[in-house]
């Protein structure tokens, strides 16, 4: 036999005999991400004050990864997640008014899957961006069913979108999310799935269905043994964000008593962890630093991956690893190549979670308003030149840059490195990004009056920008405007979302944009209460929200191009004009 023939021999028994991993073979994929949840949250971390008994076992019956890490704040773990980059490289600064964007050439997690032929959802808070190209439904996800906002004013049936389509929740929204998560996996047939689920709760509103909160409402509450976190602490805040971790335990459960019916648990990866630290002073395992902070305590998550097929029961990964591997991980299990545009900074600790015990030299880093921190397998290292043992020291109490020079200039020299490769402060045209109007892929574009900025008399709800709606609307003058970046011209049907009092119908409002006009009058009252203070646990700081209506203001013609879209009142019939809560824009050509 020739070696030609020999080699056909072994290419035709490489084929039959080989064991290929096609797009029915692969495993499904459940990542569940909560909202300030902190990783003192759960009861399998030593907390004494409540019991999450479904993420437990979740950690048990999988892999936990002891010292695992996101960002301060949510919008720049969701894009470190997405993408397996690192956020202060890709233009996300802020966490509302377009800052939580991140650039629209970048590779996500759903376009990887889809693109191997998975069916993609997401159902939650998506905080990366709400107009095409940076909406969920044009990152790669076919489904999407929640909100794009950082946060949102109510918890009980409240006005949501699904793929840019308003809507209306059912019930306490972690309930409606999840619902919605296993009906989509339930519609899948056996075609692999890949769901993100990333939960609102415990982020503020603090508003969580009374069976829980009963549990929780009188309830002694024992300290974090970290002095700092025993001054000024909200016991309601935190008796209240303790009822919200027992409801996302409670959900956890029924995706994966669903997963267990359904016959597909052995071959579904499920991925649990949080976007930051505590949004308050609660227990968080003695550590330094909560939401906001680039201290342990601030960027330590939980993490718990189960994948019954490849990861065996109670293994623990010692490894330091963080939100930028779950892209690179997930597809090394699915067995997907990844032809990312650009390069990864996560990589895949799959090796890890299947008991390869190697801890290689490793470097992770973070920064936030102005901090920034670099976290070895043994130390953490602060912008100011503080280093600390965090095995010893999670508390971060004793500098010993001084007793140990070596590591601190090490630390120093890595940091110092990577805050010049990715500086975190985007460039002026980063920041003054218009907002996308009218993308070709996009029947509907949203423009809230979180990305709008006002004129005159006309104030913002609250200072909070993201679920904020424009009032104190009473005279010609004022007016409320975007930055718009109309992607592709035509003719738009356009819908103003309002509240308005019997007494004040009759206004008559103009919307320019370019050389287009269109103007229309405010013709049915919308008398509608603020809403949310009955359903609150603890009095919130962000600002309250209505039912709204929509009106429509008619057809509008644009032409491509930057440009600015200002609405005004032609006159004012009553004391105010209205509260303007959002603009839909749906394409009719």
């Amino acid at each position: 036999m020739n070696q030609f023939s020999k080699l056909l021999l072994f290419v035709a028994f490489f084929v039959l005999f080989s064991p290929i991993l096609t797009a029915n073979d692969r495993p499904n994929i459940v990542v569940i991400l909560t909202d300030d949840q902190g990783w003192g949250d759960l009861s399998l971390h030593g907390n004494p004050n409540l019991s999450t008994p479904r993420i437990d076992d979740l950690a048990r019956q999988g892999a936990q990864i002891e010292h695992f890490y996101v960002c301060p704040v949510c919008s720049p773990t969701r894009a470190e997640f997405l993408t397996g980059r690192y956020h202060t490289r890709m233009g996300v600064f802020s966490t509302s008014a377009g800052g939580e964007r991140f650039d629209a050439d970048e590779t996500t997690i759903a376009d990887v899957f889809r693109g191997a032929g998975y069916a993609t959802a997401a159902f939650g808070k998506w905080h990366n961006g709400m107009q095409h190209p940076y909406h969920p439904n044009a990152r790669g996800f076919d489904d999407f069913y929640g909100f794009c906002s950082g946060h949102w004013g109510h918890y009980f049936s409240p006005m949501l979108e699904h793929n840019g389509r308003i809507v209306q929740g059912d019930g306490f929204l972690v309930d409606d999310l999840t619902g919605h998560a296993i009906e989509f996996i339930h519609d899948q047939k056996g075609k692999p799935f890949f769901v993100y689920l990333p939960l609102n709760t415990p982020h503020s509103p603090m508003q969580v269905p009374g069976k829980y909160w009963d549990r929780f409402k009188e309830k002694e509450i024992v300290p974090d043994p970290a002095p700092e976190n025993q001054k000024d602490v909200q016991l309601q805040h935190t008796r209240a964000a303790l009822a919200m971790c027992e409801n996302i335990d409670d959900n956890v459960g029924r995706i994966l008593d669903y997963l267990e019916r359904s016959k597909l648990a052995d071959n579904t990866i499920v991925v649990y962890f949080c976007d930051n630290g505590p949004n308050g002073k609660r227990f968080n395992g003695g550590m330094r630093g909560r939401k906001g902070s680039t201290h342990e305590g601030g960027v330590r998550s939980p993490c718990f991956i189960r994948y019954p097929k490849s990861i065996k029961p109670a293994t623990k990964v010692k490894r330091i690893s963080a939100a930028i591997d779950l892209l690179p991980t997930l597809a090394d299990f699915a067995g997907i190549e990844l032809q990312s545009r650009k390069p990864l900074d996560g990589v895949s600790i799959k090796g890890d979670l299947e008991g390869d015990n190697t801890i290689p030299d490793r470097f992770l880093f973070s920064a936030w308003n102005g901090k920034s921190t670099v976290r070895s397998q043994t130390h953490r290292l602060q912008h100011n030149g503080a280093l600390f043992e965090i095995e010893s020291d999670p508390g971060e109490q004793n500098d010993v840059s001084k007793e140990q020079p070596l590591i601190a200039e090490k630390l120093r020299t890595a940091l110092a490195t990577w805050q010049k490769e990715c500086p975190g402060k985007p460039a002026k045209s980063a920041v003054l990004r218009p907002f996308p109007l009218g993308h070709p892929d996009a029947q509907w574009t949203q423009l809230p009056a979180r990305d709008a900025t006002a004129s005159g008399t006309i104030t913002r709800s609250n200072r909070y920008p993201n679920c904020t709606f424009m009032k104190n609307w009473t005279d010609t003058e004022s007016s409320i405007n975007w930055e718009v970046d109309v992607v592709a011209g035509g003719t738009f049907e356009v819908q103003m979302y309002y509240s308005c009092d019997a007494d004040d119908v009759g206004s008559t409002v103009q919307l320019v944009c370019g050389e287009s006009l269109i103007r229309a009058t405010i013709s049915e009252p919308n008398e509608v209460p603020l809403i949310g203070a009955a359903e609150d646990r603890f009095d919130r700081v962000e600002g309250y929200v209505r039912r709204w209506k929509p009106m429509d203001l008619g057809k509008m013609k644009l032409s491509p191009g930057r440009q600015l879209l200002s609405l005004k009142a032609v006159d004012v019939a009553g004391e105010e004009v209205a509260n303007m809560r959002l603009l839909m824009f749906r394409r009719v050509e």
